[in-house]
């Protein structure tokens, strides 16, 4: 198998079609031996009865069902998991990727060792106030906070060694950062290529202005898991202990002038009328609760298995 093309999908009955012969046109003149899997992420069209048709006719269409809506990071979990292409390609189902782009990016992956080629729509055919000026602003600070030269996080079209896919975990909304992912993996050659992007042919775009939102919040989230996701202690454990240290170390001062005071007979206050008191016993407090915080969540890490957040109902062609 030379490439699996990985699609998620929420009501796209009107481009499915459209979409497949395309695909199905770019690799019969490369003559790849291929794969496509489309997830059906809950649709209430008729996209599912789209993708029987169109695997009962070509034996390369593959489908998986999801029995609800769980959002896009958990279709390409489930595309992921079952791809066994050399190299797999991911696209959005809406006709804004082109699959012209495939034959190229297969050959960086290929020929060019790439482990991960993330697409760059460099000309968008977005509305600038509600997509484009907060892309840019997301991108920037993706850029930022993981390291990585790439301009275009968001983008659906990517090109994976298949030994990539297998190893990240895709969960929540993580989708905009498989490259981040990635090379918390140890899978540092990363590359970007410019593709082309189209405007929306058929139907509405399924993500609001909240997926920015949503967006900067999994950045704040992935920027610390990739300094101690499997090391929570290393964190929680040590504010917790300088925390607690500096409680501890206030209450002993404030006890200790207490006592000399009193043996001077000097005129002093009560200890709980000294508001270093209460500063001291909420670090105390608040010391203990994350190291605790950090040991709780060692033990969640060493005793929790890799889950599916998502319920599979029906699959084509496996």
């Amino acid at each position: 198998m030379d490439i699996s093309v990985v699609i998620p999908l929420l009501n796209e009955e009107e481009s499915l079609q459209e979409l497949h012969d395309w695909i199905a046109k770019v690799m019969q003149s490369n003559r790849y031996l291929y794969e496509l899997i489309f997830i059906d992420d809950g649709s209430t069209d008729t996209s599912w009865e789209v993708i029987e048709q169109l695997s009962s006719k070509n034996k390369a269409v593959k489908g998986i069902r999801f029995q609800k809506n769980y959002g896009k990071s958990q279709a390409l979990d489930a595309g992921f998991g079952l791809a066994q292409g050399r190299v797999v390609i991911t696209m959005d189902a809406d006709l804004q990727d082109s699959p012209d782009e495939i034959p190229e990016l297969y050959k960086l992956i290929i020929e060019d060792n790439f482990d991960l080629i993330s697409g760059w729509k460099k000309k968008r055919y977005d509305n600038i106030v509600t997509k484009n000026i907060p892309s840019k602003l997301f991108n920037w600070a993706a850029r930022k906070t993981s390291g990585l030269k790439l301009h275009d996080f968001n983008c659906g079209l990517k090109a994976y060694k298949n030994e990539v896919v297998k190893a990240v975990k895709v969960s929540g909304e993580m989708h905009r950062y498989i490259p981040v992912l990635a090379k918390n993996e140890g899978f540092n050659h990363i590359g970007e290529k410019i593709v082309q992007h189209q405007a929306r042919k058929y139907g509405v775009t399924k993500f609001g202005i909240d997926r920015f939102v949503n967006g900067f919040l999994d950045l704040i989230t992935i920027s610390f898991l990739s300094k101690f996701g499997k090391r929570p202690m290393h964190f929680f454990g040590l504010w917790g202990s300088l925390m607690f240290i500096f409680g501890f170390c206030a209450a002993f001062f404030i006890g200790a002038m207490k006592l000399y005071r009193l043996s001077a007979g000097i005129k002093t206050i009560l200890v709980t009328s000294n508001p270093w008191f209460y500063i001291a016993l909420t670090s105390m407090i608040l010391g203990t609760l994350l190291f605790l915080a950090g040991f709780l969540g060692e033990l969640i890490i060493k005793s929790n298995p890799q889950q599916k957040h998502y319920s599979i109902k029906e699959k084509l062609n496996f």
